[in-house]
């Protein structure tokens, strides 16, 4: 599958908007400005859901959600920030690009099942997103094996 790429040569002129969408997220040509175009800066332990946890747990866990949850990683290639050659190994988080809030989840707001308002993430990703930490980012290309690599004394 071949996605057409416009280069972004604004992102912050684009985060200042009042909402993000993955149709401009998937314009960005690279992993690390799709990242910085996405990261919130929050702080660690910083409440989101507090003591409604429970209810993005009752939504993570329902069928709609897994269904939706599915059809977003289809789309997205497994690939983290869908960026193609990123495959995430493990879990795969559907971030909300736009963050949900406790009053979304129980008047059941479009924007949960919105698939302009969601992609596939790693972990770590997930967590450089919401603590605005690079230093999380797995940004080195990946080597490719070779064989006898790990033994020292071939070449």
């Amino acid at each position: 599958m071949q996605m057409l790429l416009v280069p972004c040569r604004n992102i912050e002129a684009i985060q200042k908007m009042n909402k993000r969408s993955y149709s401009e997220l998937i314009q960005i040509p690279s992993y690390i400005e799709r990242y910085r175009y996405l990261r919130l800066g929050g702080k660690a332990g910083e409440i989101t859901f507090g003591n409604e946890r429970y209810l993005n747990q009752i939504l993570y866990k329902s069928f709609e959600w897994k269904t939706f949850r599915r059809k977003m990683i289809i789309r997205d290639m497994g690939c983290d920030l869908g960026v193609e050659g990123r495959d995430i190994r493990g879990t795969i988080i559907i971030h909300h690009i736009n963050p949900i809030t406790v009053e979304d989840v129980i008047n059941k707001s479009p924007a949960v099942f919105d698939p302009e308002n969601v992609i596939c993430v790693s972990i770590r990703t997930h967590n450089a997103i919401h603590y605005g930490d690079e230093e999380l980012l797995m940004i080195d290309e990946i080597v490719e094996r070779r064989p006898n690599d790990t033994i020292l004394w071939r070449k």
